[in-house]
């Protein structure tokens, strides 16, 4: 199919591009130094319409398609990868549930002030011992007269200490094996007995908070649970598919950033007497990222494409995700490279690309469990 961007899909990018580029670009460097979430960034994203994109009007959304929110996640991340993680998360795990098993009042209740950017969103489903096997979980919710019980801890929670509203994943039929008996919660931040645990210090995306949360005789209400209860591990396989594809737009962005950075830098600099950019082992790395980060954007479109159209996309989510963190990872690798010494200093950006963009072949899935995923849909569907 042809993939050229629609007319309302290009002025979404170019919305979103100017955006970014007066408002999140001239502060990337600080936000990733200081370890600071970017609040103020965000409220006013979600006064633009960009924290709810997806989401229809009625609930505060701006109606956009899956396409548009893949091309505003790829231009956030393009200038600063911190705020495309906390993006990512805020829409796809911390609002989508909502959205894709909500009943009425539960969209209207909570999801209306994520898409209007009034709360921030985050999906608790990692726990120490249940990382790629999501059906390991052991935080439990026990339902005690009108309330659900919680217990437990999770943990590399991204937007933990920022969140107001969380989704849990929880055990709630300690006797079912496996990746049975799981059910899905919607959870506030101010629930007595809840707790953001450690935040975590890490390589890069050091704007974008990550923390345990833990949870010791949390208790909400009946009708806080998501879709019905047990199918809770179905249900999270359904919104990883749709977080696949924010991953692979996001570094698509961070790609993008570290081709265009070396594309600059090859140009200016010199070297005997000839810009770096006359010489062949500079124009084959380029070449190189460059074909593969356009395949990369192809592939992950395609994807987007397929969710708009209600079409099964698990193959082509987890296709998009692999090639494209690893084709950003070689742009990435090929900027600090054709950068020398000083790529590897803090007086250029693309240390902070190479440094942010390796999430992306660990979140949502490792690239490991997306080669598992492409294999067994290959495999299942012959």
């Amino acid at each position: 199919m042809d993939f050229q961007l629609t007319e309302e899909q290009q002025m979404i990018r170019e919305m979103v591009r100017d955006f970014a580029e007066k408002e999140i670009m001239p502060i990337a460097a600080d936000v990733d130094r200081e370890g600071q979430f970017p609040a103020d960034n965000f409220r006013r994203m979600g006064e633009l319409g960009i924290l709810g994109l997806p989401w229809p009007e009625k609930y505060g959304g701006a109606g956009a398609d899956t396409v548009s929110y893949a091309v505003a996640t790829e231009e956030i991340s393009r200038a600063c990868g911190s705020h495309g993680l906390s993006y990512a998360a805020h829409v796809s795990l911390g609002s989508s549930p909502i959205y894709l098993l909500g009943t009425e009042e539960q969209k209207k209740k909570y999801l209306t002030p994520l898409a209007r950017g009034e709360a921030i969103g985050a999906l608790g489903l990692t726990e120490p011992e249940a990382g790629s096997d999501a059906g390991a979980t052991k935080t439990t919710a026990v339902l005690d007269g009108a309330e659900w019980v919680i217990n437990g801890t999770k943990s590399l929670i991204t937007n933990g200490p920022v969140a107001q509203v969380f989704i849990i994943v929880a055990k709630t039929d300690p006797s079912a094996r496996g990746s049975h008996g799981i059910s899905t919660f919607i959870m506030e931040a101010d629930t007595p007995g809840f707790l953001v645990g450690k935040i975590e210090e890490k390589m890069g995306l050091k704007g974008s908070p990550t923390s345990q949360l833990f949870f010791e005789d949390c208790r909400i209400p009946r009708e806080n649970l998501l879709g019905r209860e047990g199918e809770g591990f179905g249900q999270i396989l359904q919104v990883l598919d749709g977080g696949r594809i924010s991953i692979g737009a996001m570094a698509l962005g961070l790609g993008q950033a570290a081709l265009e950075a070396a594309i600059k830098y090859a140009k200016e600099r010199y070297q005997f007497s000839r810009p770096i950019a006359d010489f062949q082992a500079i124009q084959w790395m380029i070449a190189d990222a460059a074909t593969r980060m356009e395949a990369a954007r192809l592939l992950v479109y395609r994807a987007a494409h397929l969710e708009d159209e209600h079409k099964t996309f698990t193959k082509e989510a987890a296709m998009g995700k692999l090639f494209a963190s690893e084709a950003a990872e070689l742009a990435c690798y090929n900027a600090v490279q054709i950068h020398a010494g000083y790529g590897y200093t803090k007086d250029y950006p693309v240390e902070r690309f190479y440094r942010d963009n390796r999430l992306t072949q660990i979140g949502e899935g490792t690239s490991e469990i997306q080669r598992l995923v492409i294999a067994r849909q290959i495999l299942d569907n012959r």
